[in-house]
């Protein structure tokens, strides 16, 4: 069924008589804040599975070796929460991550297609509003003493949905007042976001951790909320809103602007971003299947399907193998592993910026995205080998790993989606921008919903072989970007 476009009056301006540089900088505080907190609200399950799922005992001749293979005789220190604190309890923890993530990445395909059509503003606080809600409601299992699999996946499947509405709309937002110079660089120091949102929620929901894992949950639920209301408040989704036209450098002029027609379509090629009202072909939101063919989108999509696999494999797995890996002979307490695991988030804001920074000064996306994933392989195979010899090997193995794998993560959900959502192909259509955006993470989140599922039944053979499919992941990933980046290197 075709959804009709709908018509709904600008919001109130919060800030009247103010400059446009001034709104741009308040948009990009606002949508770093909420997507910050996005993030910070999805960091719980990976901090209490140490505490819900089973205390593994390794074997300590193995152990000894580096090989870390789960000690056949299964016992456990904790008492854990059932139902993950059996010996299947690693892998029902990894469909749980599988019961979100998968909602997600199919809420994205719709959440794009919808939010080309309604107020981007309030489409995004409904999915503040219900994620921090469901956030809540999981935590609340721990003071109703539920033990029932079903309610936590029930819980897990409908947060999904509702953050699935977040990523499509602050980066057509963003993509709205946001030019394409330095677009690499912009959006790699916004992305940032991303981890900034992994610390916090890593940081609080291991402070309040002692306290019951059920606070893990209630205070970033709580912490969603209130960056709703804040988004509800300043918000501004486009310059047309408060009655500014961005500058000719910033935007793609419509031909028939100031009787400049053949300048204005020079520059228009040259900024490549958003139409203006005028433009009646700005108005007509583009279909899900047509977007798919737009020029890159698919082998960006399907090379975010590895990169994401292996970046939300950390995520949600990294603090679990930290607690279960002796780092210099010292098995590592919860709190201290949920912490320590931030050092990967800290690495992924300067990837994020560094890859922006070097694919805007080559102007080359898959190039960067390339050389980024290319270095994470060993980089990988190092951390594995020799990030148990002492604590300070551990945090630089860990931050370098962070770098180069939220690098091309990071490059490829910002600013390749928004060069390809306004290209020239669609002239710039602002309604473009979260359709192609939503299919590309969309299609991202499959992996990242099959990843930590995979972890999770293959970590019981030893962590050498989670390493090697994420490896391999960053591998297949790469053969996805080959043919792009001979299309770079012949074009310039």
């Amino acid at each position: 069924m075709q959804l009709k476009t709908l018509t709904l009056p600008p919001p109130f301006n919060p800030f009247p008589h103010k400059t446009i540089f001034f709104h741009k900088i308040i948009v990009l505080i606002v949508t770093f804040l909420a997507y910050a907190s996005f993030h910070a609200s999805r960091k719980p399950p990976s901090i209490v599975k140490s505490v819900l799922g089973p205390n593994l005992q390794l074997n300590s001749s193995l152990s000894e070796s580096g090989l870390n293979v789960v000690d056949p005789n299964w016992s456990s220190t904790d008492t854990g929460w059932a139902p993950f604190n059996g010996p299947e309890g690693t892998r029902r923890l990894g469909e749980l991550d599988l019961a979100f993530l998968l909602s997600y990445s199919v809420g994205m395909y719709f959440a794009g297609h919808v939010g080309d059509r309604i107020d981007l503003r309030l489409f995004l606080v409904l999915g503040m509003m219900g994620s921090g809600l469901f956030t809540i409601i999981f935590g609340l299992g721990y003071w109703f003493d539920v033990h029932l699999l079903g309610f936590f996946v029930v819980v897990q499947i409908l947060c999904g949905l509702f953050q699935s509405i977040g990523w499509p709309c602050v980066v057509a937002v963003v993509g709205n007042w946001c030019g394409k110079a330095k677009r690499g660089l912009v959006m790699g120091i916004w992305n940032s976001h991303t981890s900034v949102g992994n610390i916090v929620g890593s940081v609080v929901s291991s402070a309040v951790l002692e306290y019951g894992w059920g606070w893990s949950f209630l205070v970033p639920g709580v912490l969603v909320i209130l960056v709703g209301v804040l988004v509800f408040m300043f918000l501004v989704v486009s310059p047309e809103h408060v009655g500014f036209e961005l500058p000719r450098e910033d935007v793609e002029m419509n031909v028939q602007v100031n009787g400049e027609e053949n300048a204005a379509k020079d520059e228009s090629e040259e900024a490549g971003l958003i139409g203006t009202e005028n433009d009646s072909d700005s108005l007509a939101a583009i279909g899900f299947f047509e977007a798919w063919k737009l020029p890159g989108v698919a082998p960006f999509a399907f090379c975010l399907f590895f990169s994401k696999l292996v970046a939300y494999t950390f995520l949600y797995w990294l603090p679990f193998y930290i607690r279960h890996t002796a780092v210099a002979g010292v098995q590592l307490s919860h709190k201290t592993a949920g912490n320590l695991s931030t050092i990967f988030d800290i690495g992924g804001v300067f990837g994020g910026v560094l890859a922006g920074y070097i694919s805007d000064m080559i102007g080359a996306r898959a190039v960067t995205s390339m050389a980024f994933l290319l270095l994470s392989i060993p980089a990988l195979i190092v951390y594995r080998v020799y990030g148990s010899v002492s604590m300070a090997i551990n945090i630089v193995l860990m931050f370098f790993s962070g770098l180069l794998v939220n690098g091309p993560y990071s490059l490829i959900t910002t600013a390749v989606a928004a060069d390809l959502g306004t290209q020239e192909v669609v002239r710039g259509n602002s309604r473009a921008l979260a359709t192609v955006t939503a299919i590309i993470d969309g299609t991202g989140s499959v992996g990242a919903a099959l990843g930590p599922l995979l972890a999770g039944f293959i970590s019981s053979r030893g962590w050498n072989s989670v390493f090697g499919m994420l490896i391999l992941s960053i591998s297949l990933a790469i053969l996805l970007l080959v043919s792009v980046v001979r299309a770079e290197i012949r074009s310039r």
